[in-house]
């Protein structure tokens, strides 16, 4: 386990380094030193509102599967793994923690099922808007100038993605249909699709002011393609808190709107500052010991 932590850190060290080589280093730090304070709060704020709103989806889940969970634990529990996430490289061991953290005794199904299934609906949140994004943007000319492959990179990815779901469905093993089969009940209710929509904008706008705050401002197109693509590279597991990947997608991707690489990574740093930052209210929640605060009251 230390050996997998240390080659993640060694690999998202790695890359960022690799990156900031290749740039320009001038334009890269006159940037980060002038960066607009007011869309670095508008981040903050953005992606702070993304925590609460998933722990009260999390809290939804938690009671859709029985298990009890008030949302200022809910949301305290979130707020740590969020910030655990961002220290601690493969970015699961906070979802870990806030597993065993609310575990009931002889239960840790129920609370393993909740965690799992929420974070898969969160990432189908992060995912839909970039690939209807990138269909619409490959089939309306004139926005932005796709290499000629995306394309057939696009429909490689979907036809993975439904063989994967052929394969999992095909299984012979009925404990782990029963673990996710909850999870299509959760992501098909209204009250769930309106929250990942809100989650989904929240994140592309978090993103699009780490941008501004840097001086990039970011063509309409970008916000539902380059963007949720900058975003995605942070479910690479070999990283700590997406930390490398992100900053090299974005300077990858940014040139196709318009911008420089330089303001890529700007961006990216930006943004995984503003993480960290949001981040921070777990320090307090910290304070209250978890036993003040049981998931089933006594009555």
């Amino acid at each position: 386990m230390m050996l997998q932590r240390l080659i993640r850190l060694a690999v998202s060290t790695g890359v960022i380094v690799l990156v900031l080589a290749v740039s320009d280093l001038a334009d890269l730090g006159a940037r980060l030193r002038g960066a607009d304070l007011r869309w670095l709060g508008a981040c903050v704020a953005g992606l702070g509102a993304i925590t609460c709103l998933s722990a009260l989806r999390w809290r939804w889940v938690a009671r859709d599967l029985g298990l009890p969970l008030p949302y200022a634990r809910s949301l305290r529990e979130y707020f740590f793994a969020t910030l655990v996430n961002q220290v601690v490289p493969g970015g699961i061991a906070g979802d870990v923690a806030r597993t065993m953290r609310v575990t009931q005794p002889g239960d840790l199904r129920r609370a393993a099922q909740s965690v799992v299934i929420e974070r898969a609906t969160g990432q189908i949140a992060t995912l839909m808007p970039m690939v209807l994004g990138l269909t619409a943007s490959l089939a309306v000319p004139g926005g932005i100038a796709w290499p000629w492959w995306t394309g057939g990179a696009l429909a490689c990815l979907a036809l993975l993605f439904c063989a994967a779901c052929i394969v999992q469905s095909g299984r012979d093993d009925p404990d782990r249909r029963s673990f996710f089969a909850p999870l299509w009940t959760t992501v098909r209710t209204r009250r769930q699709i309106a929250l990942a929509v809100l989650i989904a904008f929240l994140l592309n706008f978090s993103f699009y002011a780490s941008a501004r705050a840097v001086g990039t401002i970011l063509p309409p197109a970008a916000y539902f393609t380059v963007i949720p693509l900058v975003l995605t590279s942070m479910m690479i597991p070999m990283s700590v808190g997406g930390w490398g990947w992100r900053e090299g997608a974005a300077a990858a991707l940014f040139p196709l709107a318009g911008a420089t690489a330089a303001q890529g990574i700007a961006a990216g740093i930006a943004y995984g500052a503003c993480m960290l930052v949001a981040a921070l209210p777990a320090l307090a929640f910290l304070v209250r010991s978890p036993a003040a605060d049981p998931i089933i009251k006594p009555s």
